[in-house]
């Protein structure tokens, strides 16, 4: 029996499909909210057997902080793929963070060890990675950098990273993975896909930074294939290529038939947006959209590098190109 957690997200839901394509036995842990809906959206997209795949999912509903119902879904479990998370880069949602991210991390690993589960592997993200020298890419061995101020949501997925690694220390056949931005089809109002119903819906700036992509198909390619292959003890960048923001957000544009943005926003205009930001957040109560982190990082150029996992399992990405024009198609019409 395989254990997802996360399965009605964006990686989860394509993880899902790809073990079911395998007859595997799958048990999915959710919350209360979750959209399993969304789920068959996904599946729709590779197969006219939608209900026949959704149907085989065993589906517990709980949390990742609750004891009993983690007792329940570990039973007879020999896999585990954790892709749940938390995602906010609000300061103000630390201690939520820290509960579900963190905690909830723990307890996967925890339950893992003492059930003997034969694999786990533990989806992060490239937000744990830390500034490198300058001149050079980000690499699973750019140290963390405890002094670098990073967003609460870096934060705590790195915490998340050293209870997986204490369970390795602790004899789990673990492996990690560090995605870029995450880009698929199916979930338009998080993640990449919020980012892709911006761009349709107009944007008016862009900003100068850079970072890495990677489509949702190679993500989890890999992952199951260090499972299958029972790589573990390791962490692994997953990233297809580095784009700056400006180039990504005009080629969505391109694709979508919508006019790019042509106003650049630069430090200075972020710097005041981020403090209108949190004073709006402070008289509505609402939550924030640009905070100080999110306002630095959208000026930063990074640039990170995926030797380790071509090298390992002499794996080829998919194009960001051919990524953006497939998502795009999966876009929902007016």
């Amino acid at each position: 029996m395989i254990l997802v957690t996360g399965g009605t997200g964006l990686v989860g839901s394509h993880l899902l499909f790809d073990l079911l394509q395998k007859e595997d036995k799958v048990r999915v842990l959710h919350r209360s909210t979750s959209r399993l809906d969304r789920v068959k959206t996904v599946f729709g997209y590779f197969t006219d057997y939608v209900e026949v795949l959704f149907n085989k999912i065993e589906w517990i509903e709980g949390s990742l902080t609750d004891l009993d119902c983690l007792e329940k879904a570990f039973d007879q479990v020999t896999q585990v793929y954790h892709c749940a998370a938390l995602i906010s880069f609000d300061p103000s949602d630390l201690q939520v963070l820290t509960k579900s991210n963190v905690e909830g991390t723990a307890n996967m690993v925890n339950f893992s060890l003492s059930h003997k589960v034969e694999k786990f592997c533990y989806v992060s993200s490239i937000a744990t990675l830390s500034t490198p020298t300058e001149g050079t890419k980000v690499s699973e061995n750019t140290p963390w950098n405890h002094t670098e101020e990073v967003s609460v949501y870096a934060f705590t997925k790195h915490a998340a990273e050293m209870e997986v690694f204490r369970g390795i220390n602790e004899g789990l056949q673990a492996t990690i993975v560090n995605p870029g931005l995450i880009l698929g089809g199916g979930f338009w109002r998080s993640g990449s896909g919020l980012f892709f119903k911006m761009i349709h819906k107009g944007m008016k700036y862009f900003t100068d930074g850079k970072t890495a992509y990677v489509d949702v198909e190679d993500v989890v390619s890999i992952m199951v294939q260090l499972m299958e292959k029972n790589i573990f003890g390791e962490r692994y960048i997953v990233i297809a290529e580095n784009w700056f923001l400006k180039d990504f957000i005009h080629r969505v544009a391109g694709e979508f038939g919508v006019k790019a943005p042509q106003k650049k926003a630069g430090k200075w205009l972020l710097e005041i947006g981020w403090r209108v930001d949190w004073l709006s957040s402070k008289i509505t109560g609402k939550k924030r959209k640009l905070t100080k982190n999110l306002a630095k990082t959208s000026v930063k150029i990074q640039n990170y590098s995926n030797k380790k996992i071509i090298e390992e399992l002499d794996f080829t990405f998919k194009t960001i190109e051919d990524s953006i024009v497939s998502t795009c198609a999966k876009y929902p019409k007016p």
